[in-house]
């Protein structure tokens, strides 16, 4: 069910969206970099201290992930963003995250003020990450 809703909300949320400002075939990203602002350790006791790596986008990154199809290169781009602000956010499980978040939040829940992507959550296959919500295996973080 939830699936279904999400696949509504973005179907919808697509619709709306204005088209890239690129040539086409111009091979340059729709909107330009940076697409992350800043990154931020921090914890919150769920079950225990719990680490959170929240990712604040810049306007031009809330943009491109609005953008049908944005998930490479601008994506790829972003995520480089995230691993030289904070390279330990690497492990495995994380891209992921953020990849949901990229194709997801802001359609979902634009102007989300960060972007949470936490370590200990599992690795999952893209469904079930789509049916958490991009959070598997635990609650949301409170913030």
């Amino acid at each position: 069910m939830r699936v279904l809703l999400l696949a509504a909300t973005v179907l919808g949320a697509l619709t709306s969206v204005a088209p890239a400002s690129a040539d086409p075939g111009s091979g340059a990203l729709p909107y330009a970099p940076p697409f992350v602002d800043h990154v931020l350790w921090t914890q919150w006791s769920g079950r225990n201290q719990l680490s959170s790596l929240r990712v604040y986008p810049t306007q031009s990154g809330r943009a491109a992930a609005r953008e049908l199809g944005s998930s490479t290169p601008a994506a790829d781009e972003a995520w480089s963003e995230v691993l030289a602000q904070a390279p330990n956010a690497g492990s495995p499980g994380m891209r992921a995250q953020f990849l949901c978040h990229w194709e997801f939040a802001e359609v979902a829940q634009p102007g989300k003020v960060s972007w949470n992507l936490e370590p200990w959550r599992p690795v999952v296959d893209d469904a079930a990450m789509v049916d958490a919500g991009c959070n598997p295996g635990g609650p949301r973080e409170p913030f």
